[in-house]
């Protein structure tokens, strides 16, 4: 394999993240902006109630078609999320709302890591934001 060969996978492969993904730093920049996103938790209904991204509707990944999606905008970035890292909802989520022809991108590390970058939360257990400052950027 050459090093020519190599390097334009690796882009691709990187390319591919930065369309597909998006962490909680840039959601929380884009959303302060204005974009136009619709943020999905896709977890259970009572995860949702305990704590969720403040402005999140809910859908679990289960529940995601024709009917429940209705009233999202088709020009919106969809970003689903579930808990994080060990959960796999948002990326069933993610699957099925790009089956169902979204913009779709992936929250990493889910709401685990939008409270570890000191964003508030809203729910029964939800938390007010901290001092936050993005050290990637």
């Amino acid at each position: 394999m050459s090093d020519k060969h190599y390097s334009e996978e690796q882009l691709k492969h990187y390319s591919n993240k930065l369309a597909y993904e998006i962490d909680a730093w840039d959601l929380k920049e884009a959303i302060e902006r204005g974009d136009t996103i619709t943020v999905i938790d896709a977890r259970s209904p009572a995860a949702f109630a305990a704590e969720h991204i403040p402005g999140a509707i809910n859908i679990p990944h289960r529940q995601m078609d024709a009917v429940s999606t209705a009233s999202i905008d088709k020009s919106s970035i969809v970003v689903t999320y579930c808990d994080g890292i060990g959960c796999n909802a948002s990326t069933k989520g993610a699957l099925n709302m790009t089956k169902l022809g979204f913009q779709v991108k992936e929250l990493m590390g889910g709401l685990d890591w939008w409270k570890r970058d000191s964003h508030a939360t809203s729910g029964d257990s939800s938390v007010t934001a901290g001092e936050s400052s993005c050290g990637c950027g």
